[in-house]
C-alpha cells in the first residue's frame, strides 16, 4: 500500500545577509545576472554599466558609452556580449572582454525601457516608450532594425523572449504574444497598465502584473484565467513579478516595501517580508534556474547603490527555489525571497 507523500512545507524567508556591494553608480536602475549566474550587471543613473562577480563580490569592468542613465541590460548565452538600453533612446552592443562598443543602435523615438537577446544572441529585441518593439540583427552591418512591431498603443514596459515567441506588456493594458515562426499575434486585454510579463518555466502559461494590484496567470494558448494573486500594493510604480523555476510559487514586488510569495496551486494568503526597514518599492524581478541568488536594489536613500546578498532555505533544508531573482527599483524599493542580492 502506497502512502501519500507529505505536503511540502512552505518556504522560509531570508535570514542571513551574505554580502553588500557598493556600486558607486548613483541610483541603480536594474540588476541582471549573466547566463550562468556567476556574474551580475548593474545599470546606473551615472550612464555606466558595471560587471561584478557574484561569488567574490568583486568589481570586474565598467562599460561606458550611453548618454543618459542605463535602464536595462542582458548578457548573451556564451557571455561574450552584452546589450543595454538607456533613456538616451539608444541600444548598445558591447564586447565583454574589451569593454568596447561593438554597435550603437538608434531608431526609437523615446527612452528604451527593456532589452533582451534571443537565445542565440543573433537578435536584440528592445521595447520603448514610443510603443514599439524593434528587432536588431547583431551580425549585420546595417543599423536599421530588421523588424518593427508597432501594435501597442502606449509604452512597452516589459518584454520576454522564449524560443520563437515574444511576450510584451504595455501601458495600454494588453499582453501581446508574438509567434514569430507562424507570424501570429495573440492579445489578452487586462484593462490595467501592465508593468511586467514573463513565461512560465514549462512554456504553457504567461504571468503578468498590472497597476490594479493584481498578478494574473493566463493559459498561453486559450487566454483562460488560471489564477489571480492579490494582497500586495501596486498602484503607481512599475513593479515586477516572476515564477519560481519549478512553477510552484508566484513572487511579486509591492509598494508597501514587502515581497509577496503565493503558492501557485493553493492561492491563499501570501508569505511576505520587508526588504529593509525603510519605505522602499521594488520594481523589477527576473528568475533563472542556474543559481540560487536573489539580486535587488533600492532607491530609497540618497545613495541607493548597493547589492545585498541573502540566502534562505526551506524548512526541509533544501533550497525551495532553484533560481536567481533580479530586482530593480526606480524611486523606492522592496522585494522577493530565495537567495538574494539587494541594492540600496
Amino acid at each position: 500500500m502506497a502512502f501519500p507523500q507529505p505536503k511540502p512545507q512552505a518556504p522560509q524567508l531570508p535570514q542571513h545577509l551574505l554580502r553588500t556591494i557598493d556600486c558607486q553608480q548613483g541610483a541603480v536602475r536594474a540588476v541582471r545576472f549573466n547566463a550562468d549566474g556567476n556574474y551580475v550587471l548593474s545599470c546606473g543613473s551615472d550612464k555606466s554599466l558595471k560587471l561584478w562577480s557574484v561569488s567574490q563580490g568583486t568589481f570586474l569592468k565598467t562599460y561606458s558609452g550611453h548618454g543618459y542613465e542605463v535602464l536595462d541590460a542582458d548578457g548573451s548565452y556564451d557571455n561574450s556580449q552584452i546589450c543595454s538600453c538607456s533613456s538616451d533612446k539608444s541600444v548598445i552592443l558591447w564586447d565583454v572582454a574589451t569593454g568596447q562598443v561593438t554597435r550603437k543602435l538608434r531608431g526609437h523615438a523615446g527612452k528604451v525601457n527593456c532589452v533582451q537577446f534571443n537565445e542565440e544572441a543573433t537578435v536584440i529585441l528592445s521595447g520603448s516608450i514610443d510603443g514599439t518593439v524593434r528587432c536588431w540583427d547583431t551580425r549585420s552591418r546595417r543599423f536599421e532594425p530588421i523588424q518593427v512591431l508597432d501594435e501597442a498603443r502606449d509604452s512597452i514596459s516589459s518584454l520576454k523572449v522564449a524560443q520563437h515567441e515574444l511576450l510584451t506588456g504595455s501601458v495600454d493594458g494588453r499582453v501581446r504574444r508574438y509567434d514569430l515562426r507562424m507570424g501570429q499575434l495573440h492579445v489578452d486585454f487586462v484593462n490595467s497598465p501592465i508593468t511586467c510579463v514573463c513565461f512560465s518555466q514549462d512554456g504553457q502559461c504567461t504571468l503578468s502584473s498590472s497597476l490594479d494590484s493584481t498578478v494574473r496567470l493566463l493559459d498561453k494558448s486559450t487566454g483562460e484565467m488560471l489564477g489571480e494573486f492579490t494582497g500586495h500594493k501596486m498602484k503607481g510604480y512599475k513593479l515586477d513579478c516572476c515564477l519560481s523555476s519549478k512553477d510552484t510559487h508566484v513572487l511579486s514586488c509591492s509598494e508597501d516595501g514587502f515581497v509577496y510569495c503565493w503558492d501557485l496551486v493553493e492561492v491563499c494568503s501570501p508569505l511576505c517580508f520587508k526588504v529593509l526597514n525603510t519605505r522602499l518599492i521594488n520594481t523589477f524581478v527576473m528568475v533563472s534556474s542556474r543559481n540560487e541568488c536573489l539580486v535587488s536594489h533600492t532607491l530609497g536613500g540618497r545613495k541607493p547603490r548597493c547589492f545585498r546578498i541573502r540566502k534562505f532555505k526551506s524548512a526541509g533544508g533544501e533550497s525551495s527555489f532553484r533560481r536567481q531573482v533580479l530586482e530593480s527599483y526606480f524611486l523606492i524599493f522592496g522585494h522577493l525571497a530565495s537567495d538574494w542580492i539587494t541594492t540600496t
